[in-house]
């Protein structure tokens, strides 16, 4: 039922090329982390000073990257432990500049004051 609800507004999505729907999907990870950080930090209140909320967004960082690696590993099947070193794991990116041109062709009104 969900899914046919949100039909209409993900159809749009499907016109996109590969290469801006990797951008969109980067996108949405980076605003999860934001939303959990900002979650993190909304629940904690105020702080002593600012290296406090530095050191408490520092190790928020690391748990949450942990448990990404630790859903990645089970989604591959693997049964690897950890090596300890956080942020590591993970795909990057690419194509940002190939999307950007595409999104610039398709929606020059939205980009052109930013790209001039």
């Amino acid at each position: 039922r969900v899914w046919e609800s949100a039909w209409e507004r993900f159809i749009p999505f499907l016109a996109f090329p590969p290469a801006i729907r990797r951008v969109i999907y980067t996108t949405n990870a980076i605003e999860s982390l934001n939303y959990q950080l900002r979650k993190i930090i909304k629940n904690r209140g105020h702080f002593p000073n600012d290296q406090a909320a530095v050191k408490l967004l520092w190790l928020s960082i690391c748990n949450i990257e942990d448990k990404r690696a630790r859903e990645r590993r089970k989604s591959r099947k693997t049964n690897k432990e950890s090596t300890g070193n956080h942020l590591v794991e993970g795909a990057s990116t690419t194509g940002w500049k190939q999307a950007l041109g595409h999104l610039a062709i398709t929606y020059p009104e939205r980009l052109d004051y930013y790209l001039n």
